[in-house]
C-alpha cells in the first residue's frame, strides 16, 4: 500500500479510525493538536480521551446502543476492545476507567509502526488521502477549510436541541393528531393538550429546574432565535403559551374545546416513530428535563431517544453535504466522528471504522461497505446521509432510525426483541457477503 492516508484528530473515531487502516496495512499519518494547542474541552494530550460521562451506555442486546456494540465486536474495533480491558462496574452499562481506557488506546497507537503521530494543529486539509475526525470543537482554521470544500451553507452551529421522544411511548388516549386550524386526525403534528391548572405546575416546574452551568465556549455563536424554553418562559408565563404552546386552531377531541395551551410534536423521520418536541430548545439537565417534561400530559411515560442539549458543537449537513460513506463527493476526503453530526461515544467509535474501511476499499478498489439499515450502525447512517433527512441535528443510535417492522408484536419488549434479531440476522448476513472487506468475521 503506497498511499499515506491523513487522519485529523486523535479521539474516538479518530484513533479507531487510524488503527483500522493500520491493520489493514496502510500508512497512516494522525494528526493532533494536543497537547501544542488544548481545546476548551479537554484536560490531556492521551489518544481518546473522554471529555464527558465515563460511560459507553447500555450493553442489553435488545438495545439500539447493545446493537451497535455487537457490530463494533463483530467487525474487529480495537477502541472498543481498549473500553472492554479497562472497564469498571457499572450495572448493564459499559463504564471504563477514563484514564487506562485513554491510555491503552494512546499506547496502542504509539506501537504501531505503521502510524505517524504527529503533535500539531492541522488548518488545512491534505492533498492526498483524508479522514478528518476532528470533532465538535473543530478548530476556526480547520472548520474554514472544510466550509471552502463543503459550501458555507452547509457547515452548521449546534447551538441548541429540543428532545426526541419514542412514539410507541406516548398516552395516544390523550396526545392527538392536528395541525392548527386543521381537522383532528388529519394534521402534520401530534398534540398534546393542556388545561391551566396543568400549564401552570408545569410552568412552577420548568422555572425551577436546574440548568446545566455553561462554559464561555458553549455561550459562543448561539442563535437569538433559539432561546432554551426555560428562558423564554422567565420572560413572563404566558410567554411560551403565546409562542411555542399557543393553543390556538386547535380542539382537544377529549373536551370539544381548545386547550389552554398545547404542546406540538413534529415527526422526526419518515416512519413517524420519534417525536420532536417543537419549540423545546433547552439548556436544563437531562435528568430535570426528564422530570419536567414528564409533566406534559400525554408524555407521561415517554421515552426520550435524544435529550434537549445546548452547547457551542461544529458540525457538517451530512444529508446534504457528504455521500453514503461521509465522504465529500468528487474528493478523497471522508469525515468521521461527531463532526458528521452522529452524537456519543459509541457511535464515533464506529463511526471511525466504517470510515478506515471505506477509505480502504477507494485505495484498494473493491466495493464500499453499505451496511444493512435494519441493524444500528445502518440505520444511523441512513439517517445522517439522507437527503431527505430535514433540519439536521446531532444523533444517537436509537431503535426509531430502524423501519418498523411488518406484522410487529403488540408488546414494547416484543417489539424490541423482534427488531434486535432482524437486525443482528440482517447485518451477520452482510459481513458473512463480504468477506473481501471483513474475511472470517462474525461466526
Amino acid at each position: 500500500m503506497t498511499d499515506t492516508v491523513t487522519v485529523i484528530g486523535a479521539g474516538l473515531a479518530g484513533s479507531e479510525c487510524a488503527l483500522q487502516l493500520a491493520s489493514r496495512g496502510v500508512r497512516v499519518r494522525l494528526v493532533e493538536q494536543r497537547p501544542v494547542r488544548q481545546s476548551p474541552a479537554h484536560h490531556t494530550g492521551l489518544c481518546a480521551e473522554l471529555v464527558c460521562s465515563n460511560s459507553l451506555k447500555s450493553m442489553k442486546p435488545d438495545s439500539a446502543a447493545g446493537l451497535l456494540k455487537r457490530e463494533l465486536h463483530e467487525m474487529g474495533s480495537f477502541v472498543l476492545d481498549a473500553a472492554e480491558e479497562t472497564k469498571v462496574p457499572a450495572g448493564g452499562a459499559l463504564a471504563v476507567d477514563r484514564t487506562l481506557f485513554s491510555e491503552a488506546v494512546t499506547q496502542r497507537i504509539a506501537q504501531d509502526p505503521l502510524i505517524e503521530l504527529v503533535r500539531e494543529e492541522a488548518t488545512s486539509l491534505p492533498a492526498g488521502p483524508c479522514v478528518v475526525a476532528a470533532g465538535p470543537l473543530c478548530t476556526d482554521a480547520l472548520f474554514s477549510a472544510l466550509a471552502a470544500r463543503v459550501g458555507g451553507e452547509r457547515m452548521s452551529f449546534f447551538d441548541a436541541a429540543a428532545p426526541i421522544v419514542a412514539s410507541e411511548s406516548l398516552d395516544r388516549s390523550v396526545v392527538f393528531e392536528q395541525s392548527r386550524y386543521g381537522e383532528e386526525g388529519t394534521g402534520d403534528y401530534l398534540n398534546c393538550p393542556m388545561s391551566r391548572e396543568e400549564y401552570e405546575a408545569f410552568i412552577d416546574e420548568l422555572l425551577r429546574a436546574e440548568r446545566v452551568l455553561s462554559r464561555d465556549f458553549e455561550q459562543r455563536d448561539l442563535f437569538c432565535a433559539c432561546q432554551p424554553v426555560e428562558e423564554v418562559a422567565r420572560t413572563g408565563r404566558d410567554s411560551i403559551r403565546f409562542g411555542a404552546l399557543k393553543p390556538v386552531g386547535l380542539t382537544d377531541p377529549r373536551t370539544g374545546r381548545r386547550p389552554w395551551a398545547a404542546v406540538q410534536l413534529r415527526a422526526e423521520n419518515a416512519d413517524r416513530t420519534a417525536y420532536n418536541l417543537v419549540g423545546f430548545q433547552t439548556n436544563l439537565k437531562w435528568g430535570e428535563q426528564a422530570r419536567v417534561f414528564h409533566m406534559i400530559p400525554g408524555l407521561e411515560s415517554a421515552e426520550f431517544l435524544r435529550y434537549g442539549v445546548m452547547h457551542r458543537n461544529s458540525f457538517v449537513d451530512s444529508p446534504r453535504a457528504l455521500d453514503g460513506s461521509f465522504a465529500i463527493p468528487g474528493s478523497r476526503i471522508r469525515l468521521a466522528g461527531q463532526i458528521t453530526g452522529t452524537e456519543g461515544y459509541v457511535e464515533a467509535i464506529a463511526s471511525g471504522l466504517l470510515a478506515a474501511l471505506n477509505t480502504w476499499c477507494d485505495l484498494t478498489g473493491v466495493p464500499r461497505v453499505r451496511l444493512p439499515r435494519t441493524g444500528a450502525l445502518g440505520a444511523l447512517v441512513a439517517y445522517a446521509t439522507d437527503p431527505q433527512t430535514k433540519d439536521y441535528q446531532p444523533m444517537h443510535v436509537n431503535m426509531g432510525l430502524m423501519p418498523p417492522l411488518e406484522d410487529a408484536p403488540r408488546r414494547k419488549d416484543d417489539r424490541r426483541h423482534a427488531m434486535a434479531e432482524r437486525a443482528r440476522r440482517d447485518f451477520d448476513a452482510y459481513l458473512a457477503s463480504r468477506p473481501d472487506v471483513f474475511g472470517g468475521a462474525c461466526g
